[in-house]
């Protein structure tokens, strides 16, 4: 039986030829020329003035964190949808997260509602951009320079997406990016914080080496973090992001052919909005009613198609639901959404076969 991963990286660029020479060399670890050349790069095809490159993109958010000097006391505003590492890292500060729901319309972070949230504790906003939609940055900017707060964009699943003709991740004060496998780019596991700002550059590279002193060898004036890349990561990285934008014009015809085909059907999905460019990392889409969306997953596994549930809402998991809250459209799109394959290699074979198999399933049910 054939079967269809969510998704699976495509490395038939450079990656082995980079690797290769990562060995030859012997510059396998934090230190050598792939990772100046993907810093570089990713800045020039983000548009970010500095990147500092680390070990994945938990630890990519926790040091923008602890860059900004976030710390025990502060409340940073994060919406509860989205993947946990964003919350995660906002704990591992001692700061409190406090959540924020969502928009139905494009399942991103709620403006109004961040600002009903704001408090004299506030002292930053974390927008993720979900599934590769852009969240509403130019409103949160303004939120954000209005109360005197902190912008950081989480942008592990956005590469590639922008606001008009703006990337993703150069609205805030600092932004985050994830590498994992499972990335429109990836390094195997990798991460990257960009900024504009020279010194919020300096402090991340401080703290993620150790907090090594710039001008004394061994010398530490801070306790730092062992959040580096390996150059055989960077050359990686570097392979992909030559392939990138190949790999988004991909994944957008994928995301093309399935809604033409849901749309014939009536089955709704996260839809991109006018003025932005959706990168499309995960498509997903939104069964009618909640109760069917296993039944759904489990005829699409029995064909042989994986598929992933949208990300449960953070509020309802046990380390996070001490004190009740309801974020109802967070909550209605958690429970209900679905991510089909989205390998920037399916083919449009296996795109139909997909399909065949969402409308069988839905044409097999009780009008």
């Amino acid at each position: 039986m054939r079967f269809i991963p969510v998704y699976q990286p495509s490395l038939t660029g450079n990656e082995k030829k980079y690797v290769n020479e990562c060995i030859d060399s012997t510059w396998i670890s934090s230190k050598g020329e792939f990772i100046q050349r993907f810093e570089s790069s990713f800045c020039q095809f983000t548009g970010s003035r500095h990147a500092a490159t680390c070990s994945n993109g938990t630890v990519a958010i926790h040091l923008a964190l602890v860059a900004l000097g976030i710390g025990p006391g502060d409340e940073v505003i994060v919406p509860t949808l989205t993947y946990i590492a964003s919350v995660n890292a906002i704990v591992y500060t001692g700061a409190t997260p406090v959540f924020a729901d969502s928009v139905a319309a494009t399942w991103q972070l709620s403006v109004a509602d961040v600002r009903s949230k704001i408090t004299t504790k506030t002292r930053a906003i974390m927008a993720v951009h979900l599934y590769g939609h852009p969240c509403d940055m130019p409103a949160l900017r303004i939120l954000a320079d209005e109360q005197g707060l902190f912008l950081i964009e989480d942008c592990a699943e956005a590469f590639g997406s922008y606001i008009g003709t703006r990337h993703v991740g150069t609205w805030g004060h600092i932004a985050t990016y994830s590498f994992f496998g499972n990335k429109t780019i990836t390094t195997g596991e990798g991460g990257m914080v960009t900024t504009d700002d020279e010194t919020l550059h300096d402090r991340m590279v401080h703290y993620k080496g150790q907090g090594l002193a710039k001008h004394r060898q061994y010398w530490h004036d801070v306790v730092g973090y062992n959040y580096r890349m390996t150059n055989i990561c960077a050359a990686i990285g570097l392979a992909q992001l030559e392939q990138a934008h190949t790999f988004l014009q991909k994944k957008r015809s994928i995301a093309k052919n399935y809604a033409q085909q849901l749309d014939a059907i009536g089955v709704d999905y996260l839809r991109e909005s006018p003025g932005i460019t959706h990168s499309y990392w995960m498509f997903s889409i939104l069964v009618s009613d909640a109760r069917l969306r296993d039944p759904l997953r489990d005829a699409l596994m029995a064909a042989g198609i994986e598929t992933r549930p949208v990300f449960y809402p953070v509020h309802t998991m046990p380390m996070y639901s001490q004190r009740f809250q309801r974020h109802p459209v967070a909550e209605d799109i958690g429970w209900r959404g679905i991510n089909l394959p989205s390998s920037p290699d399916l083919s449009l074979e296996g795109q139909d076969f997909i399909m065949q198999n969402v409308q069988a399933f839905f044409a097999a049910q009780p009008s």
